[in-house]
């Protein structure tokens, strides 16, 4: 036979240890504001230590509730997408609530149709879908809360789509004395590639600085290669921006093999902070993009529809940081 596990940690022990009743412990977890600082304090303390979660399966006895939500994407997500999914999945949890991500192929009224599906089958509290869809939220039992983070096609929008960023890095490498920019661009397919580009010649133009082109990529390693490679004899670009670190890497490979030294002869930067770049030699100076605060932002949005709450305002600074590393340093100088 096998042994039992240890019981389940109860409301009630909670309730007991912090010296509250189990209506105070479910005020805390439903996040009832006239709950008193001290009072949560002491029960988020017992929670903690005793790493205690509602059980959702109690719950849903008690109120016909299911303690789960669900999020909705329209392809299979990548590697980018996990660290949205991830900061929602974090927050869901912390609330008391299971989190299911749910695949739906089709176009956005097909997708509609299944989510509203979905939302009527009593399985689920709330939906969150990271693409746009054709329906009305008002003809759904629980809420429907679509982000507008990603398009059909998982590329981003909004926020994550932002490239306001680029100036910046454009204005630090002209303060480190280049004047002379290659932009390794993504496919133009996606909002945020086109948006990189706009800025990228907007500033350079307005800087006065000289753009030795924008060459098109796929923000594969080889884009970036491709790209410095093509660069004729003798050139004069001594600052690239890529579109990824993937493409960074690939044009900092290209340099070294036609003997310029990084970033003694030319400074490389990427974007979307991969772990790889970290540990690349040069490491590689970048954008991390927030987008564990994207989910946490996304899922409260959802729970607040969910509790019938008017949202929060977003907690988390600006999504791009720019992040200075071993690739970029000053312009060579020229007799």
């Amino acid at each position: 036979m096998t042994a039992p596990g240890p019981p389940r940690i109860t409301i009630h022990e909670v309730a007991r240890k912090a010296g509250v009743s189990h209506q105070t412990v479910s005020r805390y977890f439903r996040r009832v504001d006239s709950l008193k600082p001290t009072t949560r304090a002491k029960v988020e303390a017992i929670v903690v230590a005793l790493n205690y979660r509602p059980n959702p399966v109690a719950r849903s006895m008690r109120t016909r509730r299911s303690g789960r939500l669900a999020i909705v994407l329209p392809s299979r997500p990548g590697l980018l997408h996990s660290q949205f999914l991830g900061g929602a999945s974090t927050i869901a949890q912390a609330e008391g609530y299971q989190l299911e991500i749910v695949t739906l192929a089709g176009d956005a009224r097909t997708r509609a149709e299944r989510v509203l599906e979905l939302a009527s089958s009593g399985g689920v509290e709330g939906v969150l879908s990271l693409s746009p869809l054709d329906l009305d939220p008002s003809r759904s039992p629980v809420p429907i809360i679509a982000t507008g983070d990603y398009d059909d096609e998982l590329r981003s929008q909004g926020d994550l789509a932002d490239a306001s960023v680029v100036r910046n890095i454009v204005e630090h490498l002209a303060s480190l004395g280049h004047r002379d920019f290659l932009h390794v661009a993504g496919p133009q397919t996606y909002t945020s590639a086109r948006n990189r580009v706009r800025v990228y010649e907007t500033t350079i133009e307005e800087l006065g600085l000289t753009s030795h082109g924008v060459a098109e990529g796929d923000w594969s390693g080889k884009s970036g290669y491709e790209a410095v490679q093509g660069l004729p004899a003798g050139s004069k670009v001594t600052a690239v921006i890529a579109a990824n670190d993937l493409a960074a890497m690939g044009a900092i490979r290209a340099a070294l093999e036609r003997g310029w030294r990084v970033p003694d002869d030319v400074s490389v930067f990427g974007w979307d902070d991969f772990d790889m770049g970290r540990y690349a030699s040069p490491s590689i100076s970048t954008v991390a993009v927030d987008r564990e605060a994207q989910g946490h932002e996304a899922i409260h949005k959802l729970l607040a529809a969910v509790r019938g709450e008017q949202p929060s305002l977003p907690s988390h600074g600006p999504i791009n940081r720019i992040i200075i590393r071993e690739s970029v340093g000053p312009a060579p100088r020229r007799d």
